[in-house]
């Protein structure tokens, strides 16, 4: 009985544990994507910012996409990236180059793993794989709120 109890105790606490959203389960990294197109919202919220964006394809129609950006604004920030410098860099009309792991479900959505501003320079990059988003300002701190 006793060993019952424990292995109870144990697959409550474990439950928990596997909760979180997938990212990889959702999105597939493998098939990235880079889509040149203009931003129309921005969130910094948790858990993850997302940037909302128009893509004009090739036969004129506009796609709006949502990217999720993997680190939370908590991460963000420790990458020089407040809240303020991110809504002034990514405000409406902006243009980017996003590369994004699309959707596994093939929705106009994906992770976002790099963005550049229209002539290439990086904004942020290697987001949700290695700690990165330095965006070209290294350290910690910035505009913090």
């Amino acid at each position: 009985m006793k060993r019952i109890s424990v292995l109870f105790v144990l697959v409550i606490f474990a439950v928990p544990l596997f909760a979180h959203h997938g990212t990889e389960i959702s999105y597939d990294r493998s098939k990235a994507k880079t889509l040149k197109g203009t931003v129309t919202d921005f969130r910094y919220a948790n858990p993850h910012p997302i940037v909302f964006f128009d893509v004009t394809e090739a036969d004129g129609k506009v796609v709006h996409w949502v990217g999720e950006i993997a680190p939370t604004p908590f991460t963000l920030q420790q990458n020089g990236w407040g809240k303020n410098r991110t809504l002034e860099t990514f405000k409406k009309g902006t243009i980017i180059n996003i590369t994004v792991g699309p959707s596994r479900a093939g929705a106009p959505a994906g992770v976002v793993m790099k963005i550049t501003d229209e002539k290439g320079t990086p904004l942020l990059a290697a987001l949700g794989q290695d700690g990165g988003g330095r965006g070209g300002r290294g350290g910690r701190g910035g505009d913090e709120e």
